[in-house]
């Protein structure tokens, strides 16, 4: 099984010199390279989760809903933001789609699991901070879900060749032939494959110019759409099964 899900959150790059991007135009960016993910999946007909971070969500409700109304999951990003907050905009978002978000993602700043339980969050799905070496580095990890403190504990996906993980910085740079090679036999070891991507991975940098690092920028923009393309025509000619995170764990 596929798991194909999507951080939705602002990028936290500086603009460069004597550049100005307000926080109105960061928010209008990943609005804008939500719609263009949403496009794509529509044309392959495959359904996602997408992990809204916290302190954007209330200020993205017409987007949430669409992203729910088109089949799609919607869970929680959290950046940094405290039990409170994220019981609020819970609350919030659930009133507003009529129904539960059932999971929340990590990454930094982690919460304890008590606690998310208690929020009524049925699994989490923690990251790692990837950086321009983390891939190359062979990783040992379990990639079992597991239950704790009444939660469903998802971790990242890691091909058992490369030891690769499949996080946003891989997808990126890697070749698709290898990545696809990759899934292939991940699916062959494993129950699930879980791919996750930013959605500031869309973003033009030439156009919104962000100070970012340079092999940051590689194949992002329109060339991480055609990616994202390609990938989801190798899936669906293959016959490849894919699913929400909430499906596929219930």
């Amino acid at each position: 099984m596929i798991l194909l899900t999507f951080n939705i959150l602002n990028t936290e790059a500086e603009a460069k010199k004597n550049v100005e991007i307000s926080d109105v135009e960061r928010l209008k960016i990943t609005e804008d390279n939500t719609k263009a993910i949403l496009r794509i999946l529509d044309i392959h007909d495959i359904k996602a989760s997408f992990f809204v971070e916290i302190s954007i969500a209330e200020k993205l409700r017409n987007l949430i809903k669409a992203i729910s109304s088109k089949g799609h999951e919607i869970a929680f990003y959290n950046l940094n933001s405290p039990l409170q907050e994220i019981e609020d905009v819970k609350k919030d978002i659930q009133d507003l789609l009529e129904k539960q978000v059932r999971g929340i993602r990590q990454k930094d700043f982690k919460l304890p699991q008590q606690d998310l339980k208690s929020l009524e969050f049925n699994y989490v799905s923690n990251i790692d901070n990837a950086d321009i070496l983390f891939p190359f580095k062979r990783l040992k990890r379990d990639t079992e879900i597991n239950e704790e403190d009444g939660l469903s504990i998802v971790p990242e996906s890691i091909s058992p060749y490369s030891q690769l993980p499949y996080n946003d910085f891989v997808f990126q740079i890697l070749p698709m032939k290898y990545y696809q090679s990759m899934v292939f036999e991940t699916l062959k070891n494993d129950g699930f494959v879980l791919i996750y991507l930013n959605s500031w991975q869309f973003t033009d940098f030439k156009k919104y110019r962000f100070d970012i690092p340079f092999y940051r920028s590689l194949f992002s923009g329109k060339k991480m759409e055609d990616k994202l393309d390609a990938l989801l025509t190798w899936i669906n000619e293959k016959e490849l099964a894919t699913s929400r995170m909430k499906d596929y764990i219930f």
